[in-house]
């Protein structure tokens, strides 16, 4: 019997140095079309990944290219600190966005996860 997960993975993002190449890669491999949305004055291609999951490119200054998953969370800010406790290092303190407030932490290991808490929750 599977259990139902706590805190579900809600979005993933690709930061990669070759947006177009990663963008023709995944359409070929997956069927994923981008569309582009301008946010803040800035572009960003979302994916539409099937069964109403999300994800996205962004192009970045990084040696690897990299997925970053979204987990939605209740409480931002607790969930950041709590990630502290155990050691990780916050890459991007909880900022509020058009539909919510994300964050990003690097575990110990340097592994990267971000969190979400949508604006239609409860603060």
């Amino acid at each position: 019997m599977m259990r139902a997960l706590a805190n579900p993975i809600v979005h993933l993002e690709l930061h990669t140095g070759d947006l177009q190449r990663a963008r023709a890669f995944y359409a070929g491999l997956c069927g994923w079309r981008p569309e582009r949305i301008h946010a803040g004055g800035r572009s960003y291609l979302a994916l539409d990944m099937g069964d109403g999951f999300g994800g996205g490119i962004v192009q970045c200054d990084t040696e690897r290219p990299g997925w970053l998953p979204y987990v939605e969370v209740a409480e931002i800010a607790a969930v950041t600190e709590r990630a502290c406790l155990l050691g990780a290092l916050v890459l991007l303190e909880p900022r509020e966005g058009p539909a919510g407030w994300r964050s990003v932490v690097a575990a110990p290991d340097g592994a990267e996860i971000a969190f979400w808490q949508p604006k239609d929750r409860d603060r």
